[in-house]
């Protein structure tokens, strides 16, 4: 449900638009890879900062193009069960969130110039494709989210790439000179692109439940998502394999030489892992799988903190 203008203040409008809920999906990647170069002898504190700066920037970013491209392709509509979009309910007029998503990314790219001058040639290839990927995920002739690419970006570039990212450009800090052009030798690791899956998993899993809730509204719109495609039954099965991944990875890493007993502490967030799966297997309303959503991104959080933590001891 939709709140109408007349309810909502214009500075409680742009808060819903940057839908801080979702910050967590940001930082998490940020913590394990931070955790990861602590573990490695890696760690530095500025690349980290700015790597968490950029990250939730990106989010932002994106959060505010989907909100518009939503909006203008027809996508969100009165029907719509999730959280407010601030576009399609009138709160704040297309072109102030379009210019909103535009200025959020440009702060990132400002951003990024300093881990750029630390990472090189590769962290400004990864940079650019993240902010065209963040637009292109609504927005643009092929939107990503629309074609049912939408989880592999979530996959690839809030998992794989933010996590591998993170670790590069703190040990790029510590073991190469400014600027390099290509992937100096230790940046990055088999350790790291493991330690990446399950974030990419659980983030992954976010836009599964968002996209099981949408799943009639997204079929009328047009929105072919996975679960529009394959159907719930599909939907609900990748929500488990993907926690599946997530937690057969602590054990593998314990088998990986100079790991111990301490990377096994995500397995602590198991049980809140369970229940919301147990929500998600066996509701379908707005009213059950809004807070599915939102206890996804807490066990992303407690995940990656348990995991930062281990890998830090």
């Amino acid at each position: 449900m939709s709140a109408t203008p007349s309810e909502v203040s214009r500075t409680k409008a742009w808060v819903m638009a940057a839908r801080p809920q979702t910050l967590p999906a940001a930082a998490a990647p940020v913590v394990v890879g931070t955790g990861l170069a602590i573990h490695d002898g890696v760690f530095a504190a500025l690349p980290a900062l700015f790597a968490l700066v950029g990250a939730a920037l990106i989010q932002v970013a994106t959060n505010f193009a989907n909100d518009y491209y939503d909006a203008v392709q027809g996508a969100d509509t009165e029907a719509r069960e999730g959280f407010t979009r601030v576009t399609a309910s009138g709160l704040i007029s297309a072109p102030e969130v379009k210019r909103a998503m535009y200025l959020t990314f440009l702060a990132s790219v400002l951003v990024g110039t300093y881990l750029v001058s630390v990472g090189g040639v590769p962290i400004l290839v990864v940079g650019l494709l993240s902010v065209a990927s963040g637009i292109a995920y609504t927005g643009g002739p092929y939107p990503l989210g629309y074609h049912g690419l939408g989880d592999v970006f979530v996959f690839v570039f809030f998992g794989v790439v933010a996590v591998t990212g993170t670790y590069y450009v703190q040990a790029a800090a510590v073991l190469s000179g400014a600027f390099p052009l290509g992937v100096p030798p230790g940046t990055i690791t088999t350790a790291a692109l493991v330690a990446s899956l399950p974030i990419a998993a659980v983030s992954t899993n976010i836009l599964v439940v968002n996209n099981l809730r949408d799943r009639e509204e997204d079929a009328r719109t047009g929105k072919r998502t996975l679960v529009v495609r394959f159907g719930s039954r599909f939907g609900r099965a990748e929500y488990v394999a993907l926690f599946a991944l997530a937690y057969a990875v602590p054990p593998y890493l314990l088998s990986l030489p100079g790991f111990e007993l301490p990377v096994l502490l995500p397995l602590l967030s198991l049980p809140l892992a369970v229940a919301v799966t147990r929500t998600v297997l066996t509701e379908s309303s707005g009213g059950a799988l809004n807070p599915a959503l939102e206890q996804t991104g807490k066990t992303l959080a407690l995940y990656a903190v348990l995991a930062a933590v281990g890998f830090a001891l």
